[in-house]
């Protein structure tokens, strides 16, 4: 059976199309499974999809190189599709004509439409020869009048139509009386994670989707507010954007929950940051399904969410795999986030039963509730288990015209070639010489140890040869660091290396990953699979010198590369708080230790001319702990005139000692100047620089 989902962009992310490929994907293994991406606008998608799967376009807008970006219909608007669904999807007079000319002429079994503008496309030009399937991966009363009313309109011309939650179901039947469109729920695929997961230890709470309205992410960081007073070593971390992320970052300025809250932008894949949460939160006022909830217990993270229409009640079962509270109620949320921060073992217990619940979401069985659906329609059932015939039924089943033709072509064509002398049986040199002419493909994860060690697994599909190594190479430097890769020692595992904080000194910098062959010397770069961090969210450095620390992380074109730091000493900045005089700093001291000897000062360099150094004491609380504040006043008196002045700050044992520059490069996080931002107060402001390092801006005064 031929099993055709349209879908608006397959090249973008997001939760409809995440799901369409782990869906798409499960099917793939038994049918012939194919996305039809109605617009292009990049190379390749940016979520993983299996390559039994076809992906085609109908719709070429990429830059520079799309056929289509300048065809004049992109700029006719769509006569099947209500103005606000062709502007938000894209809809236009070409789009109209591409998807009517592909839905005439598609060999499809079954056509699945994943969104409204898609679903009146399907009910317009869809033919009878097929099954027409529509989605709803919304709540039916959310859309805008004028798109329901033309879903409405399309929904009684499909065979089926299906809504991701049992209560949306019951809500599309309750609105279409006696329609013969068969309305039921299918919710998401959502895969097992690879990943590592949580051991709910780490003290960190994770929350993750569009900064939108909807996810009233601003009733989380007001919870927020009262869960770090109680418990200031706990930390949120938001990931995603969207138009609400100025608000939101203006609202924790306003709290002072800077040092609580981070916004950490948005990140793919999502699991590697499930699993280093120990809870997650949604906050959502309504949710369709809940694509994140399943996610984060896939990693065996339990799940605080409101309790809102329509998936968390159906997802959660409350009290043993997570937790529901009152819709819009941030006292509420704050209490559920409360309840499992301060019990560890219903923490833990719940994340543990959160990972069996999230099974029966896998995509294999909802590609089963599928197969299921199109049977009940009439579906050629048969075809849907021609995977599990048996030899016997296959050799009895008819021959398609167009394959009885090519087998007897071939009867012909063999027998011929058969007389064609063979070739001489190959040497070992020239076996050797056709292995190591393969190109290199190669796809890795890697996982931090608990002394910080990364091991690293490159998948064995795509390498060939015996003698391979793994390079680290810093950038701009060409200078290469050999690794040993280790054979598998299963026939399906993968090849290993480990880097070792002891046996390698990476310089500071950063640094990309290559997989060398040593019989011709072919090199390429590795493609990240999975980088895992959850081993440096708790990780300390560790003790003497020299201090080091490494990050491994995807790059924005998808590599595996790491960011290393090599200092002989180092300032960690642990906190940094703004008081209303002065801005506080907390940290611990690394590769030394202050002693009876050390009388400690902070300095400020300024980076031009005209500006003066500032200098503060330093407050010794141990051996290796210090506190600082550096009074707002001093930096305004030394700024230069006229100009912004910036200071960079380190630490002195004593004043005429070597400096010891305050960075925040302990955890998980590579680039802290694009995560841990501050807001300017009394004129002053401090930031992480590009190196992690801390600084401190005052602009010039007005009329300067």
């Amino acid at each position: 059976m031929k099993i055709s989902f349209l879908l608006q962009n397959a090249y973008g992310i997001g939760g409809t199309i995440r799901s369409t490929f782990n869906v798409a994907g499960a099917l793939a293994a038994r049918h012939d499974v194919e996305i039809v991406s109605i617009h292009r606008t990049g190379g390749t998608p940016k979520l993983p999809l299996d390559r039994k799967v076809k992906l085609v376009h109908l719709v070429d807008t990429r830059p520079e190189t799309g056929a289509d970006r300048d065809n004049p219909l992109l700029q006719q608007d769509s006569a099947h599709v209500p103005p606000v669904e062709a502007k938000g999807a894209h809809f236009s007079a070409l789009t109209d004509k591409r998807v009517a000319e592909h839905l005439a002429r598609t060999d499809a079994d079954v056509v699945i439409a994943t969104r409204p503008g898609l679903v009146m496309y399907l009910a317009e030009f869809g033919q009878d020869r097929y099954l027409r399937i529509g989605q709803e991966h919304r709540i039916y009363g959310t859309h805008e009048p004028n798109i329901r009313a033309a879903q409405d309109r399309a929904i009684p011309h499909l065979d089926a139509h299906t809504a991701v939650s049992e209560a949306d179901a019951t809500t599309h039947r309750e609105q279409f009386p006696g329609i013969r469109t068969k309305l039921i729920a299918l919710p998401n695929g959502v895969p097992a994670s690879e990943v590592e997961p949580s051991d709910g230890n780490a003290k960190l709470v994770v929350a993750a989707g569009r900064l939108i309205p909807v996810k009233r992410y601003d009733l989380l960081v007001k919870a927020w507010a009262t869960v770090a007073a109680a418990h200031p070593d706990w930390s949120l971390r938001i990931y995603g954007r969207g138009p609400q992320q100025a608000k939101l970052r203006e609202q924790i300025d306003t709290l002072g929950l800077n040092e609580h809250i981070t916004l950490m932008g948005a990140h793919s894949p999502i699991e590697t940051e499930w699993a280093k949460g120990s809870i997650a939160a949604v906050t959502s006022r309504e949710e369709s399904f809940g694509m994140t909830i399943v996610e984060a217990m896939n990693c065996g993270v339990p799940v605080v969410a409101t309790d809102c229409p329509h998936g968390p009640g159906e997802i959660i079962n409350d009290g043993t795999d997570g937790l529901l509270v009152p819709v819009g109620d941030s006292d509420g949320i704050a209490k559920g986030l409360l309840k499992l921060i301060e019990d560890d073992e219903l923490r833990r217990a719940m994340g543990r039963a959160a990972r069996v619940s999230a099974e029966r979401y896998h995509p294999d069985s909802i590609a089963r509730q599928y197969e299921e659906l199109i049977a009940s329609l009439g579906g050629d059932t048969a075809a849907a288990t021609t995977a599990h015939t048996s030899a016997d039924e296959a050799e009895s089943a008819p021959v398609p015209l167009a394959k009885m033709l090519r087998r007897t072509a071939g009867k012909i064509i063999r027998p011929l070639r058969r007389t064609v002398a063979k070739p001489a049986k190959p040497t070992v040199k020239t076996a050797l010489k056709d292995i190591v002419r393969k190109p290199l493909r190669c796809t890795a994860s890697c996982r931090v140890d608990a002394d910080g060690n990364i091991h690293v697994s490159v998948d064995r599909k795509g390498l060939s040869g015996d003698n391979l190594s793994l390079t680290v190479t810093r950038r701009k430097e060409g200078k290469p660091v050999s690794v040993p890769l280790r054979q598998p020692t299963t026939a399906t595992g993968p090849w290993t290396a480990v880097l070792d904080h002891r046996e390698l000194r990476l310089g500071e910098g950063r640094w990309d990953l290559h997989v060398v062959r040593g019989e011709d010397g072919a090199r390429r770069r590795v493609v990240s699979h999975l980088a895992e961090g959850r081993g440096l969210v708790e990780l300390e450095p560790l003790p003497g010198t020299p201090f080091t620390w490494w990050v491994p992380y995807p790059t924005v074109d998808g590599y595996l590369a790491l960011r290393a730091w090599h200092r002989t000493r180092h300032a960690e900045a642990r906190t940094v708080r703004q008081s209303g005089a002065a801005l506080m700093v907390e940290g611990t001291l690394h590769g030394t230790e202050f002693t009876s000897e050390s009388n400690p000062v902070v300095v400020g360099t300024p980076r031009i001319e005209g500006a003066e150094p500032v200098t503060a004491e330093v407050i010794v609380v141990n051996k290796s702990a210090f506190t600082v504040a550096l009074p707002y006043e001093r930096l305004r008196a030394a700024r230069a005139v006229g100009e912004n002045t910036v200071w960079d700050l380190a630490l002195r044992l004593t004043p005429d000692g070597e400096p010891i520059k305050i960075a925040r490069l302990v955890g998980d996080i590579v680039d802290r100047n694009k995560t841990d931002l501050y807001p300017t107060v009394d004129g002053v402001r401090p930031y992480f620089t590009v190196n992690s390092d801390l600084a401190v801006t005052c602009p010039a005064p007005d009329g300067n």
